[in-house]
Protein backbone atom coordinates (compact mmCIF):
# COMPACT_ATOMS: atom_id res chain seq x y z
CA UNK A 1 0.00 0.00 0.00
CA UNK A 2 1.36 3.77 -0.81
CA UNK A 3 1.83 6.13 1.72
CA UNK A 4 -0.69 8.40 0.59
CA UNK A 5 -3.25 5.57 0.60
CA UNK A 6 -2.01 4.07 3.88
CA UNK A 7 -2.86 8.40 4.95
CA UNK A 8 -6.29 7.89 3.49
CA UNK A 9 -7.48 4.51 5.44
CA UNK A 10 -6.18 6.35 8.51
CA UNK A 11 -7.81 9.76 8.48
CA UNK A 12 -10.69 7.61 7.40
CA UNK A 13 -10.34 5.53 10.61
CA UNK A 14 -9.48 9.04 12.64
CA UNK A 15 -13.33 10.53 11.06
CA UNK A 16 -14.99 7.16 12.28
CA UNK A 17 -13.66 7.36 16.01
CA UNK A 18 -14.71 10.77 15.98
CA UNK A 19 -18.44 10.34 14.40
CA UNK A 20 -18.06 7.85 17.12
CA UNK A 21 -17.43 10.30 19.95
CA UNK A 22 -19.95 12.73 18.45
CA UNK A 23 -22.60 10.18 18.52
CA UNK A 24 -21.84 8.87 22.13
CA UNK A 25 -21.84 12.87 23.98
CA UNK A 26 -25.07 13.21 21.74
CA UNK A 27 -26.83 9.74 22.34
CA UNK A 28 -27.19 9.48 18.76
CA UNK A 29 -29.06 5.62 18.75
CA UNK A 30 -28.89 5.42 15.03
CA UNK A 31 -25.25 6.66 14.36
CA UNK A 32 -24.29 4.42 17.12
CA UNK A 33 -26.11 1.16 15.21
CA UNK A 34 -24.40 2.18 11.99
CA UNK A 35 -20.70 2.31 13.55
CA UNK A 36 -21.45 -0.41 16.21
CA UNK A 37 -20.61 -4.04 14.41
CA UNK A 38 -23.69 -6.61 15.20
CA UNK A 39 -21.01 -8.94 16.86
CA UNK A 40 -19.59 -5.96 19.04
CA UNK A 41 -18.48 -7.33 22.34
CA UNK A 42 -17.03 -4.24 24.63
CA UNK A 43 -15.86 -4.96 28.26
CA UNK A 44 -16.07 -2.08 30.52
CA UNK A 45 -13.78 -0.14 33.41
CA UNK A 46 -15.48 -2.95 35.70
CA UNK A 47 -15.23 -6.13 34.05
CA UNK A 48 -18.48 -6.36 32.96
CA UNK A 49 -19.47 -7.02 28.67
CA UNK A 50 -21.61 -5.89 26.57
CA UNK A 51 -23.56 -6.64 23.10
CA UNK A 52 -24.22 -3.52 20.53
CA UNK A 53 -28.34 -4.44 21.90
CA UNK A 54 -27.06 -3.88 25.00
CA UNK A 55 -25.50 -0.71 24.31
CA UNK A 56 -27.62 1.05 21.94
CA UNK A 57 -30.42 0.23 24.72
CA UNK A 58 -28.65 2.40 27.44
CA UNK A 59 -28.16 4.81 25.32
CA UNK A 60 -31.65 4.60 24.05
CA UNK A 61 -33.08 4.29 27.55
CA UNK A 62 -30.91 6.88 28.87
CA UNK A 63 -29.15 4.79 31.59
CA UNK A 64 -25.82 5.86 29.53
CA UNK A 65 -25.38 9.36 29.42
CA UNK A 66 -21.95 10.91 28.38
CA UNK A 67 -22.16 14.68 28.92
CA UNK A 68 -18.60 15.41 28.10
CA UNK A 69 -16.08 13.81 26.22
CA UNK A 70 -12.35 14.96 26.01
CA UNK A 71 -10.13 13.43 23.71
CA UNK A 72 -6.56 13.74 25.10
CA UNK A 73 -4.88 11.84 22.49
CA UNK A 74 -6.20 9.29 20.05
CA UNK A 75 -3.60 6.43 17.90
CA UNK A 76 -4.62 4.42 15.21
CA UNK A 77 -3.30 1.19 14.08
CA UNK A 78 -4.29 -0.27 10.49
CA UNK A 79 -3.70 -3.34 8.65
CA UNK A 80 -5.51 -4.16 5.78
CA UNK A 81 -9.23 -4.41 6.57
CA UNK A 82 -8.80 -4.03 10.53
CA UNK A 83 -7.69 -1.10 12.58
CA UNK A 84 -7.32 -0.11 16.27
CA UNK A 85 -7.64 3.24 17.85
CA UNK A 86 -6.30 3.89 21.28
CA UNK A 87 -8.09 7.08 22.81
CA UNK A 88 -7.22 7.87 26.27
CA UNK A 89 -9.48 10.75 27.45
CA UNK A 90 -11.71 12.56 30.14
CA UNK A 91 -15.27 11.14 30.29
CA UNK A 92 -18.37 12.55 32.39
CA UNK A 93 -21.18 11.68 32.65
CA UNK A 94 -24.18 9.54 34.37
CA UNK A 95 -24.52 5.12 34.22
CA UNK A 96 -27.58 3.87 35.95
CA UNK A 97 -28.70 6.47 37.65
CA UNK A 98 -25.10 7.47 39.19
CA UNK A 99 -22.83 10.15 37.84
CA UNK A 100 -19.18 9.96 36.72
CA UNK A 101 -16.05 11.27 35.95
CA UNK A 102 -13.19 9.43 34.75
CA UNK A 103 -10.18 9.74 32.94
CA UNK A 104 -10.24 6.36 30.26
CA UNK A 105 -8.33 4.52 27.95
CA UNK A 106 -10.67 3.41 24.92
CA UNK A 107 -9.08 0.44 22.60
CA UNK A 108 -10.89 -0.17 19.89
CA UNK A 109 -11.16 -3.27 17.11
CA UNK A 110 -12.43 -1.72 14.22
CA UNK A 111 -13.00 -4.09 10.46
CA UNK A 112 -14.02 -2.04 7.37
CA UNK A 113 -16.54 -3.46 4.94
CA UNK A 114 -16.56 -1.68 1.86
CA UNK A 115 -20.66 -1.24 1.81
CA UNK A 116 -20.69 0.00 5.54
CA UNK A 117 -17.41 1.37 6.39
CA UNK A 118 -15.62 1.09 9.95
CA UNK A 119 -17.92 -0.37 12.58
CA UNK A 120 -16.15 -1.48 16.05
CA UNK A 121 -15.84 -5.49 16.30
CA UNK A 122 -14.73 -5.17 19.89
CA UNK A 123 -13.53 -2.60 22.33
CA UNK A 124 -11.76 -2.44 25.90
CA UNK A 125 -12.35 0.29 28.05
CA UNK A 126 -10.10 1.06 31.21
CA UNK A 127 -9.58 3.58 33.93
CA UNK A 128 -5.78 5.05 33.53
CA UNK A 129 -4.64 6.67 36.75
Amino acid sequence: MTDDRSELIDAELIAAERRLQAAQRAGDVAALDRLLHDRLVAVGPDGSRATKADDLRAHRDRTSVIEDLVEESLEVLVDGSTGVTFFLGTVRGTYAGEPFAARLRYTRTWVRDDHLGWRILAAHIGPVG
